[in-house]
């Protein structure tokens, strides 16, 4: 089943996974502005019961991981499983200290561009090497034939139901950022995703 696991491959990963719950902790759990997809539902649930995402996001993506295995080949599941360890390791690491830039929630645009940039390069970098650190691809890849739609839409879909849900703890004018950050991300993964190695 290891075979064909690269190393270079699963540093990538552990590395970008780590940049990717950095980002999450210091911008989107202190700024106000939150990601869609199962991201957005770790912050949901961080929000309305103080769940870590550490925990939440390692228990969504596994079922997730779980619903699509017979979709995915094992090379993405044993990637997968590899990012979403390095991602709740490294959020449990950082949210062990204070946030560096509280100041963000006073500056929602920023907020917005910085958390797609930590959001767009952890996630794409992961992609580009066959992984996810989120369960989203995974979900996505399952319902997309389920319900005869483009997986796009299945991506749009989940972002939408978890912003919608988060106008429970954030302002709809902060949603609007959400949004932002959301597009903005998924165009940066989509990009790392083409370009050639």
């Amino acid at each position: 089943m290891l075979r064909n696991i690269r190393w270079k491959n699963s540093i990538v990963i552990v590395l970008s996974s780590a940049f990717l719950a950095f980002g999450l902790y210091h911008v989107h759990t202190v700024s106000g502005v939150t990601e869609g997809g199962v991201l957005g539902l770790t912050l949901l649930l961080l929000q309305w019961f103080e769940l870590s995402p550490a925990i939440t996001g390692f228990i969504a993506n596994a079922l997730c991981y779980l619903l699509g295995w017979r979709v995915l080949g094992k090379d993405f599941i044993v990637y997968s499983a590899i990012s979403t360890v390095a991602f709740a390791i490294s959020y449990r690491i950082v949210e062990q200290f204070p946030p560096l830039w509280p100041q963000l929630y006073e500056m929602p645009l920023a907020a917005a561009l910085l958390g797609a940039v930590f959001v767009g390069v952890g996630t794409g970098l992961c992609v580009r090497m066959g992984a996810a650190p989120s369960g989203d691809d995974a979900l996505a890849m399952s319902l997309a034939p389920l319900l005869r739609v483009k997986i796009q839409w299945v991506y749009l879909i989940s972002d939408l139901l978890i912003l919608s849900l988060s106008l429970t703890y954030i302002p709809l004018a902060r949603i609007a950022y959400s949004l932002l950050t959301v597009v903005l991300s998924g165009q940066i993964i989509g990009f790392l995703q083409r370009k050639k190695s």
